[in-house]
């Protein structure tokens, strides 16, 4: 009769750990997602850019230096594909400068936008600290601004170029957001006045990571770096002084991910789209996307 007990138990022991180990695999992965993006940043740049910061999120993370773009390689469509999970033949936002879709979004869900990362993190936590800051006045039409606890645009970055680093410091020390995405305007606006390739546009990237520096020093300050994941990627390239077309130039973009529960797997060959950087985001938090989204998330560069 013991052993027969025992051997009850045991089975029933056995399935509770399958049951605990379905449960644990739904939960999040890290309690905080620093999302930075540089507009106009081109892949092809980035061995020869001078990027301590940068690459050394490289080397203690997973990175790819052949994300796509979108077509066509511009800043609205590009953002908002990275924002919602699919292409502009789902969102609608088809032009350099959508504010509004151009084509119907398939779907809208609430808030009179297609959703996006903000919305499934708002929507599972409303408790949970989700904000926006940027340069460019474009990114307040794609983020869903009513999910978001706080954004801003900061001032003329001509005249205070360290404003966006300074404030997103700031948040980061005050309010341990969970998402937060902080998208530079640069070195897009360099490549336009001096163009891609050139040495003004590297003397940009220099200063771009300094200030990512900062921001990643930010969340150690905070006491959030070991459940922080940073992610830091871009919209789009560049080509001589524009972008737009079809090159590989402006069409492939970094993607580099790196903090809890990112393994040290370097360079990886899997193909990545714009659009997989909400889904990637949204398996950290363990959020359910929506049907409509065509994003995969990156699961190659997690640990078991």
């Amino acid at each position: 009769m013991k052993k027969y007990f025992m051997l009850i138990l045991s089975i029933v022991l056995y399935f509770s750990g399958i049951g605990a180990q379905t449960a644990d695999s739904k939960q999040k992965r890290a309690g905080h997602v620093i999302l930075i993006g540089l507009d106009g940043w081109g892949a092809y740049s980035v061995p020869k850019a001078e990027m301590p910061n940068v690459k050394k999120q490289m080397e203690q993370g997973c990175y790819t230096l052949t994300k796509r773009s979108v077509f066509p390689s511009s800043s609205a469509a590009n953002w908002a594909s990275m924002f919602m999970g699919a292409g502009p033949e789902l969102h609608g936002y088809t032009e350099w400068g959508s504010k509004t879709p151009e084509f119907p979004s398939k779907i809208i869900k609430k808030n009179n936008i297609f959703p996006t990362i903000f919305q499934l993190l708002r929507d599972n936590d409303p408790k949970a600290g989700i904000a926006c800051f940027y340069e460019w006045e474009g990114i307040k039409f794609l983020v869903d601004t009513i999910s978001l606890d706080y954004h801003a645009q900061v001032p003329d970055y001509n005249k205070h170029p360290d404003a966006l680093c300074e404030m997103s410091v700031k948040y980061i020390l005050g309010e341990k957001p969970e998402l937060l995405a902080v998208c530079f305007d640069n070195p897009d606006h360099t490549g336009h006045e001096d163009g891609h390739d050139t040495p003004a546009y590297y003397s940009k990237l220099r200063e771009l990571d300094d200030y990512i520096g900062r921001i990643i020093k930010a969340t150690e300050q905070a006491g959030i770096i070991d459940q922080t994941v940073f992610i830091i990627t871009s919209d789009h390239g560049g080509i001589q002084k524009g972008h737009g077309g079809k090159t590989v130039a402006e069409m492939e973009t970094p993607f580099i991910i790196a903090g809890k529960g990112i393994k040290r797997g370097g360079c990886f060959e899997e193909s990545m789209m714009q659009f997989d950087i909400a889904s990637t985001i949204a398996y950290i938090f363990a959020l359910k996307q929506p049907q409509v989204w065509i994003g995969r998330p990156m699961l190659n560069v997690f640990e078991k």
